[in-house]
């Protein structure tokens, strides 16, 4: 989001962190710590990666917390794994957007070990499109994230500390489809840590890319992420680069494993983008994405004569399986059976991100330079089919095809529609006036404006009699 100053217009970058400035594999930089540190999620797999390591670290009590707390799997025995190198460990079930809960467990922290870092890694990720979520999806994805942060923030007040750590997520950084919720709790979380800097207070926020053998990248969502360009980071590095953010002075990074060539086209579908604008590694890409959309003319040529050599009947099925086929590839569909022609590429869960990957197979396949909002301006296989079937072979009924691909956007947009009754009649005594144009030329026109006249001037009565003249 823009920042208007009275200086001008300001936007966020990211820039690449400089060899040895903290993040990163080979930190020379230490950190150390003594008496309490409290892990929010402690007994998930980062949170209980994080007790290993500030165990070793010179903790000397262990505070982690979760909803189960020792009912959570393997809670005991990371508890018995940790004592077992000296550590005192609580593990304590806790919610922590309550506030009480969360008050309740500091309560529980020795003097004996005061409180010396804080790890918040607590959250739940929720994958869904914003306008399918109701206020309570909402809140339960927001509430661990942002208010268990906040709740810490107020509960501790100014006491000092050596660490008070947020795990965020780049869904917070750059967005993620199907993730708003998400990404609204992370961007909380960014900005609380930059208020708690200004304070003069400790704190770093890690905004993660997705980590294997964990979270969504632990699934089948894993790749489907890396064909985004998101590989999973192995959790050694990543956790090579927590210990030097820890270690480091900056108070957000982000921390993920990119692979720009694919990343860096989708991210900037729409337009280009001064987030990622400063990264050599973006701009590199993009200069080769652009250069490779301008030699794809062999492969038109194929697909052309293989068309031609088709009965005219068989071209349009050609065509069609061939945009099913890619769409099917690159959704990771085990076949096209499962792209049907007429069902919305929306509806087959498509993004950005895929409908980059998608417009660069159909462009390589068939010559054409097809734009990357392909997806959103046709609305399903068969009306893209036809478009690509009209770019390939021209001179084959071009004239109406376009007009065609165009009504059938407009019966996409009209199905799910919901318009009000006022406005559904605006639509209506539009289309009839179109309708009449297309059959009756300028006379029809005049009729279909007409009987717009009559319905504006018409009584109660008069419009009781036409619908039941007219339209029953």
């Amino acid at each position: 989001m823009p920042g208007v100053r009275g200086s001008g217009v300001f936007v966020r970058r990211l820039v690449r962190a400089e060899a040895g400035a903290g993040v990163g594999e080979g930190t020379e930089r230490s950190w150390r710590v003594g008496g309490s540190v409290l892990v929010t999620g402690g007994t998930g797999a980062l949170g209980a990666r994080i007790a290993r390591w500030v165990a070793g670290q010179g903790a000397e009590h262990l505070v982690l917390t979760s909803r189960r707390g020792l009912d959570a799997p393997g809670a005991s025995e990371l508890r018995e794994e940790l004592e077992a190198l000296g550590v005192r460990v609580t593990v304590a079930a806790c919610d922590v957007a309550d506030r009480e809960q969360l008050a309740a467990v500091l309560d529980t922290v020795p003097e004996e070990f005061p409180l010396r870092a804080v790890f918040h890694a607590a959250g739940v990720e929720q994958a869904a499109e914003l306008a399918g979520m109701s206020l309570a999806d909402a809140a339960s994805v927001v509430s661990g994230k942002a208010a268990g942060a906040g709740h810490l923030d107020a509960l501790l007040g100014d006491r000092e500390l050596d660490a008070f750590v947020v795990f965020s997520s780049i869904a917070g950084v750059w967005g993620s489809g199907g993730q708003a919720a998400y990404g609204a709790a992370n961007a909380y979380l960014d900005a609380l840590v930059e208020d708690r800097r200004a304070r003069g207070l400790a704190g770093t926020a890690v905004a993660w890319g997705p980590w294997g053998e964990s979270g969504m990248a632990a699934g089948d969502g894993g790749d489907q992420l890396a064909r985004r360009g998101l590989p999973a980071m192995a959790p050694g590095l990543a956790m090579a680069a927590l210990r030097g953010a820890v270690a480091g002075d900056d108070g957000v990074v982000t921390v993920a494993d990119v692979d720009w060539e694919r990343f860096a086209p989708a991210f900037t579908i729409g337009r280009s983008s001064p987030l990622l604008g400063d990264l050599p590694e973006v701009v590199s890409a993009l200069e080769r994405a652009r250069a490779a959309e301008e030699s794809h003319a062999e492969g038109g040529s194929r697909l052309r004569e293989r068309l031609l050599a088709l009965a005219p009947g068989e071209r349009e099925r050609a065509v069609l399986d061939l945009v099913r086929g890619h769409a099917a590839a690159v959704l990771g569909f085990s076949g096209m059976e499962g792209v049907e022609s007429d069902r919305a590429f929306k509806e087959l869960g498509f993004d950005s991100l895929t409908a980059v990957e998608f417009r660069n197979r159909l462009n390589a396949d068939t010559g054409l330079r097809l734009p990357t909002t392909l997806v959103f301006d046709y609305p399903n296989a068969r009306a893209l089919a036809e478009h690509v079937r009209a770019g390939v072979l021209p001179d084959e009924g071009t004239s109406a095809t376009p007009l065609i691909a165009d009504l059938e956007k407009l019966e996409a947009s009209l199905s799910t529609a919901e318009p009000d009754n006022a406005e559904r009649m605006a639509i209506a005594s539009r289309l009839q006036v179109l309708l009449a144009k297309l059959n009756g030329g300028e006379g029809g026109a005049t009729e279909a404006e007409s009987i717009t006249h009559r319905l504006d001037e018409a009584s109660d009565d008069d419009l009781f009699d036409f619908i039941e003249n007219e339209l029953s």
